[in-house]
């Protein structure tokens, strides 16, 4: 065992100048319009929006160093004239993984156009946003929390922390790197609050450069998504929520499908429950697609909020070593009235 955690060190560090990092994500990715899509920034029913992600992914073996992840964002809207918006925003995230504790933060500024295509008292109302993100990130690991085969102690069977490893470590920090990202978004609404959307993104346009050793071809891919989804109404009280996430990053591709439950008492105060499963497919690099984990999603909207709670069940070979026990995941979200009613509506997404 020794052997082979020895040799699985010296060859990720073997490689480690080439890797080229990927992103975080969510599996409520529907609760995360900021990291989903830019031109969901100000696609809500309100005059402005807070957002808070929380992700803890294989505590089971990976504790007390489990990959961990931070979100939160704001958003604004305001009428530029009767039917259409402009929003602005501000989005931050911290990523961290591993007992290196590699972590990823970024901040960004974004802003979306929001213009009504159609509608009427007969007709469907039809919307489309467009909208982007800039700003800045930075990755940084700790060089003293690993070890390496010159630091093992044969006499002890144990690795030597106090010993020197001889190895040139890169920087703790990478350059602090420009990220812009955007999107494009469309959704219909009709009789009986139902609503359906699509929309596709495209993130790292500009491909920054995260290399720890000054390495200029070490980059973050470019990440494209697309994304549909909707509310189809079968009373006044359950319709049924489906979605798809489909994402693909470098060599990495992913599929995130599911099928929420809504219940709601349809009353001037409103309360809904949604109950849920999503499954996660992705790709083994060379070996084709496989599902990953399946979440488990409850959702509560209490009028101005909503609470997501969710738990992946791993169904991969990764199974064996954590049990099934995948990651914990929760999200809020606070819509503020507007001062008016709006003639715009969003939905929930």
């Amino acid at each position: 065992m020794i052997q082979r955690i020895t040799t699985l060190v010296l060859s990720l560090f073997a490689v480690l100048p080439l890797v080229q990092a990927q992103d975080p994500r969510f599996s409520q990715y529907f609760a995360s319009p900021w990291n989903l899509n830019p031109a969901m920034t100000g696609a809500f029913e309100g005059r402005w929006r807070v957002t808070a992600n929380y992700r803890d992914q294989w505590s089971s073996f990976l504790a007390p160093v489990p990959f961990r992840t931070y979100a939160a964002a704001a958003d604004v809207r305001f009428g530029v004239n009767r039917d259409d918006y402009f929003a602005v925003g501000l989005g931050l995230m911290h990523d961290e993984a591993g007992t290196s504790r590699f972590t990823q933060n970024k901040v960004q500024l974004g802003g979306a156009f929001l213009k009504q295509l159609s509608g009427g008292p007969r007709r469907a109302d039809h919307f489309l946003s467009a909208g982007a993100q800039l700003g800045f990130g930075q990755n940084s690991l700790d060089w003293g929390r690993l070890w390496f085969s010159r630091q093992f102690d044969p006499s002890t069977e144990t690795p030597d922390p106090t010993a020197s490893n001889f190895e040139p470590n890169g920087n703790n920090n990478t350059g602090l790197y420009a990220d812009f990202n955007a999107g494009l978004l469309w959704y219909v609404l009709f009789g009986n609050n139902g609503y359906c959307y699509a929309g596709g993104a495209l993130h790292h346009i500009n491909k920054p450069i995260i290399s720890f050793t000054g390495d200029d071809a070490v980059r973050l891919y470019s990440r494209w998504s697309g994304h549909v989804g909707g509310l189809l109404p079968l009373t006044d009280q359950f319709g049924l929520v489906p979605g798809v996430q489909v994402m693909k990053q470098g060599p990495a591709f992913e599929t995130d499908l599911g099928l929420n439950v809504r219940y709601s008492n349809n009353d001037r105060n409103e309360v809904a429950l949604r109950l849920g499963a999503w499954g996660r497919v992705g790709n083994q690099l060379n070996s084709g697609l496989q599902m990953d984990a399946i979440a488990f999603v409850a959702m509560l909207e209490l009028e101005r909020w909503m609470l997501g709670i969710s738990y992946d069940v791993t169904v991969s070979s990764l199974s064996l070593a954590n049990n099934s026990r995948g990651a914990f995941e929760l999200s809020l979200t606070y819509f503020h009235p507007a001062e008016r009613r709006a003639r715009i509506v969003c939905p929930r997404f």
